[in-house]
């Protein structure tokens, strides 16, 4: 799938998401965030001039959150600008329960913000046998490579393919490869490994 893929699904299918910021302390702080709508620029939300959340955001600049339903999740982070009533209409259009917390007249103290920049991730475990994980990125965002890999020290033994929960490891090739897009990043094949020739990225 593409970046407007997991952004669709984001939007229309998990909509309320677990929104993270750091309060005037430096500690994490949640809230449960609807994100309204999304495009070829990014996914949008909003929130009202009066709220911490507000302050954090214009502060930070920044957020990370995380959604999930009927076993699939998408966690993303990056980069949010304020774009003021820009993009307001369209969400009260297309989000209408909001015509009901903020009838007319009442909707100028929200502002609309856009998740631009960043990396996510999705992880779907609705055939717990067979995960599938995949990452994409958002503007000009990057994925740093993460979980587990094998070296060319392999000697394509398989006991890594052995104590792995989801059987995601070629051990045909030269040096056995990890499926990425369906490995846990649970570390059981690691310290199994004879020659030490998987590693943690």
């Amino acid at each position: 799938m593409e970046t407007k893929d997991y952004l669709r699904i984001l939007v229309e299918d998990i909509h309320s998401c677990v929104v993270a910021t750091i309060d005037e302390n430096g500690h994490p702080i949640t809230r449960v965030i609807d994100m309204m709508l999304y495009d070829e620029k990014g996914v949008y939300f909003l929130t009202a001039k009066g709220k911490a959340f507000y302050e954090q955001l214009m502060d930070q600049k920044y957020i990370s959150l995380s959604g999930i339903k009927e076993k699939k999740s998408i966690s993303l982070s990056g980069h949010v600008r304020n774009i003021g009533h820009e993009k307001l209409e369209e969400i009260f259009e297309k989000n209408t329960y909001m015509q009901k917390i903020y009838p007319e007249g009442t909707r100028n103290i929200l502002q609309v913000f856009i998740l631009d920049k960043g990396a996510g991730q999705y992880f779907d475990i609705s055939n717990p046998s067979h995960v599938t994980r995949d990452s994409f990125t958002l503007g000009d965002g990057s994925i740093k490579p993460s979980g587990y890999f094998i070296t060319s020290a392999c000697i394509q033994c398989g006991k890594c393919l052995e104590v792995c929960p989801q059987k995601c490891i070629d051990c045909t090739m030269a040096p056995a490869q990890i499926d990425q897009n369906r490995c846990l990043h649970c570390g059981q094949c690691e310290p199994i490994c004879p020659v030490q020739a998987i590693v943690r990225r």
